[in-house]
């Protein structure tokens, strides 16, 4: 199982949308700073994810994530 999934920062209120096999483990690295790409913009809100059947979906789902349909998506879900 792979998960996509879309953090918030509390520093700069935005998102930060990724993919992982492990997730729990995963959030753990962004919260630790492990992570260039949200070291500085801790700390981090989990406040979206779903699981995928293989790493081919979960990169294309966060691709879709990452476009202005895939914010929208995540805007109306929250």
């Amino acid at each position: 199982m792979h998960y996509v999934y879309v953090l918030k920062s509390d520093k700069d209120k935005k998102n930060y949308v990724g993919y992982a096999k492990n997730l729990k483990l995963r959030f753990e690295e962004h919260q630790k700073g492990r992570v260039a790409s949200t070291k500085e913009r801790r700390p981090l809100k989990l406040i979206y994810y779903e699981a995928c059947l293989n790493q081919q979906d979960a990169t294309h789902r966060e691709k879709y994530l990452k476009t202005y349909h895939g914010k929208m998506f995540i805007a109306r879900r929250l």
